[in-house]
């Protein structure tokens, strides 16, 4: 077994693997550890019978006997159980029933109550249903199985929750398994990934904190694209931390494929930490520069090749016969991604958009979706998403740095905190700046980076906890974080308050036991005995520290597994005063999710600032063609009115508009019957009158209905799992179809119904109200001929349009 170096410093990486002319050189720059003459080869910390296991012993590399878990290598005759629960045998007894552990935890944690979200996102179970339909659907990530439009983003988050649907059938079960899964398989690859240079214990602990980041607990129960996502840029990061160890390129051209298909999971956010990762290794992975330059290009070919094959075929294939690009203005998936999926979201400018960019109401130019600046992932919307531990990972990963700062350019300890922290630091920058489209749960791409610095910086600072600076800086970190942790749950002030307090009391007590485990007189450099009475300080210490800086993470996490989410915007935890735009359909309600009374258990707070029923906003009324926000009031200019009230528990703190007694402000179907927003946020609520009516004779149709907006459509469809046509996709200010088209649609009798009102008057309805960012009005002129041209019905609540019966004097004219 190889073990640490004598210094307990950080290693090079494998020697046998190095290639000629590569030098081992140990970290020099470490600080001293006191410790006694020799040290235990068991994992096992110095300390006599008080013995605890070394949570941060490091592991060097293996060579190529690896398993696919954790790079591991067996020995022995052992059988594959005793193999599967025993682990890696250079690790500690404990290391793999503790991840099994984890592991197991994590799958309970995320399943449970994992029903109560119902369909979660409806536009995009409405895909799924679809690609479980259609093979075409399928690959292109339509919206429904007759092809008329693709959701906004590229299919491969689709696919896995297609497939599950395709085997057991359409439920909340089988679309929200599959990112359960992958929620518990990226804790699995960030163990690996820390474990590998920082020991099993860093690993356990990286897990921990991911899988208890409120965050990601929210979206690994919830059917966007950024679980697959996360998990993607974890085994992505992976596979280049393993390139830096040896510089093979076959690593980093596997990290290239990994972000190919993140690219096909949610465009160019996938690349967002490439030039970070690339530039480590061009600087510090063991090879001569022309190589390490070779493999970049090796591993650039491999990314294009990985994410363009699709692309390609969609802009090869014809248009006539392929659905239209969703959230794109003329039909190409080029211009979505770098224009509304892109640059665009950095800069505001994002055509077609509903409240884009510039400096309406959200301060430092950050419009609707919240001011931006550097505290803005700080700020009441995300603070409670993400944050808890943001502040640790900045201290812990100039730690890490300081400790490694006279390490050999190679040095593989120094290059995975360069390679986190990159990740983390371009991130965070992007999230922090960007004035277009932002919701709360992006947030979880940050989780892993977070969790990775946490755990290694932690592990090292806990070697080095004999030394009075490394237990100066580890006390600091876990004061430091229990006090922000105050903050934060003080936003929530009556939601469980003695949390807050706890944890203050736990950090404040923990950072003694650290500055006091310092001691000459307790330290390791001193006598045996006061040197075991030190080592149990310590792991008390640790202990009580761990239970500070994860208190508040894991309240927040178990109130979100408790509680349902539906809709386009989700948020986890319970609300936060001065909460703006945290949305529909999530815990803080804002417009309100899915029509009718939601869930037992869901709750909510205010809406968007300066809209209509949410803080700043004018009194309450649905205007442009919505049927009424919540927050009450009449609809203008659109088919009618409905009220919104919170119900079900907690609070809603929405402003100048119907101030609801229970949390989520929810959306009762009036003319429309829409969701949250007139449709926008959530899919519509289906009368069991109105179902039996779309399905009858829909055989004959190749639409039973069409809908404007595609939360609006999902809802008809997820009901009927018949097509429904989407007019003007998400936010019905795409092109598709047009007005000529869409009548042609009608002439030849492939479309049943149109649903009047919900998402009614987007596209040019959004305009003036809504700050829309330009757009085609062809869903407006859809809707206008639509009324013009067939009689009004009421069914079930809500208004349809028989395209099959025109009114007298219509047909009479035409």
């Amino acid at each position: 077994m190889r073990g640490a170096p004598p210094d307990g410093g950080p290693t090079a990486g494998p020697p046998q693997e190095r290639p000629a002319g590569s030098s081992v050189v140990p970290a020099a720059g470490a600080l001293p550890v006191p410790a006694p003459a020799s040290a235990p080869a068991t994992g096992v910390a110095p300390g006599g019978p008080a013995a605890v296991p070394d949570f941060s012993r490091p592991v060097s590399p293996e060579p190529a006997s690896e398993s696919a878990a954790d790079g591991g290598s067996y020995t022995g005759t052992a059988g594959p159980v005793h193999r599967l629960w025993r682990g890696r045998t250079d690790d500690p007894a404990w290391a793999r029933p503790a991840l099994l552990a984890l592991l197991l935890g994590t799958l309970v944690l995320y399943v449970w109550n994992l029903s109560s979200s119902g369909y979660a996102n409806s536009f995009y179970s409405a895909a799924v249903q679809a690609g479980s339909e259609s093979w075409k659907a399928f690959f292109f990530g339509s919206s429904d199985a007759a092809n008329s439009i693709t959701v906004d983003k590229p299919p491969a988050a689709l696919w896995p929750m297609a497939l599950s649907v395709r085997l057991f059938g359409l439920g909340s079960w089988q679309i929200l398994l599959p990112e359960a899964l992958m929620g518990v398989a990226t804790v699995g690859v960030l163990y690996a990934a820390v474990r590998r240079r920082f020991g099993a214990g860093a690993g356990l602990l990286a897990g921990a904190v991911l899988a208890l980041t409120p965050v990601a607990a929210l979206m690994f129960r919830f059917n966007n694209p950024d679980a697959l996502l996360a998990l993607l840029m974890v085994v992505a990061v992976h596979l280049v931390l393993r390139a830096l160890e040896d510089a093979r390129a076959k690593w980093l051209v596997l990290a290239g494929v990994t972000f190919g298909f993140a690219f096909l999971t949610k465009t160019l956010q996938a690349w967002l930490i490439l030039p970070p990762l690339a530039l480590v290794y061009a600087v510090c992975a063991p090879a001569r520069l022309p190589r390490r330059l070779l493999h970049l290009l090796y591993a650039g070919g491999a990314m294009l090749l990985a994410g363009g094959w699709w692309v390609a075929i969609v802009e090869l294939w014809p248009a006539s016969s392929r659905p239209y690009i969703g959230g794109s203005q003329d039909n190409s998936f080029l211009s979505l991604t770098f224009g509304y999926n892109g640059f665009g979201r950095i800069t505001g400018n994002e055509t077609g958009s509903v409240g884009g960019g510039g400096p309406r109401g959200g301060g430092g130019g950050g419009g609707m979706w919240g001011r931006t600046g550097i505290t803005r992932l700080f700020d009441a919307d995300m603070g409670g998403q993400i944050a808890w531990l943001l502040p640790a990972a900045f201290v812990l990963l100039l730690a890490g740095l300081w400790i490694t700062r006279r390490a050999a350019r190679t040095d593989t300890a120094r290059a995975a905190f360069l390679v986190w922290g990159g990740a983390l630091l371009m991130t965070f920058a992007t999230f922090s700046f960007m004035s277009g489209i932002f919701h709360q749960y992006y947030n979880i791409a940050l989780a892993p980076y977070i969790a990775a610095l946490v755990a290694m910086g932690a592990s090292l600072l806990w070697r080095r906890r004999g030394h009075i600076a490394a237990a100066a800086v580890l006390a600091a970190t876990v004061l430091g974080t229990a006090v922000w942790s105050y903050q934060l749950l003080d936003r929530s002030s009556s939601w469980h308050p003695w949390l807050r307090v706890a944890v203050v009391a736990a950090g404040v007590a923990a950072a003694a036991g650290f500055l006091a485990g310092a001691l000459p007189g307790l330290s390791s450099a001193g006598p045996a005995s006061a040197g075991r009475v030190g080592a149990r300080l310590g792991v008390v210490s640790a202990g009580v520290g761990l239970a500070a800086v994860l208190g508040g993470p894991v309240g927040y996490t178990l109130d979100t597994v408790g509680t349902g989410h539906h809709g386009s915007i989700v948020t986890a935890g319970p609300a936060v005063a001065g909460g703006g735009f945290g949305g529909g359909g999530g815990p803080r309600g804002g417009f309100g999710g899915r029509g009718g009374t939601p869930p037992t258990g869901t709750r909510g707070q205010g809406g968007f600032p300066n809209f209509p029923g949410g803080p700043n906003g004018p009194g309450g009324q649905g205007q442009n063609g919505f049927p009424g926000f919540p927050g009450g009031g009449t609809g203008r200019n659109g088919q009618g009115g409905s009220q919104g009230s919170g119900q079900n528990g907690g609070r809603n703190s929405s402003q100048n508009g119907h101030a609801g007694t229970g949390g989520r402000g929810t959306f009762r179907p009036g003319a429309g019957g829409g969701g949250g927003m007139g449709g926008l946020l959530d899919g519509a609520q289906v009368s069991s009158a109105l179902k039996a009516a779309l399905l009858a004779d829909a055989d004959k149709y190749t639409w039973v209905a069409a809908a404007v907006g595609s939360q609006n459509q999902a809802g008809y469809q997820l009901a009927t799992r018949k097509p429904v046509m989407s007019v003007g996709g998400f936010n019905g200010s795409d092109p598709s179809p047009t007005l000529a088209r869409f009548k042609q649609y009608v002439a030849d009798g492939r479309i049943h119904y149109f649903i009047g009102g919900g998402g009614g008057g987007f596209g040019g309805g959004f305009g003036g109200g809504m700050n829309q960012m330009g757009g085609s009005n062809a869903s407006s002129q859809i809707a206008s001929w639509v009324a013009s041209t067939f009689t009004a019905r009421t069914i079930g609540g809500t208004t349809v349009y028989d395209l099959t019966a025109p009114k007298a004097a219509a047909s009479a004219s035409s």
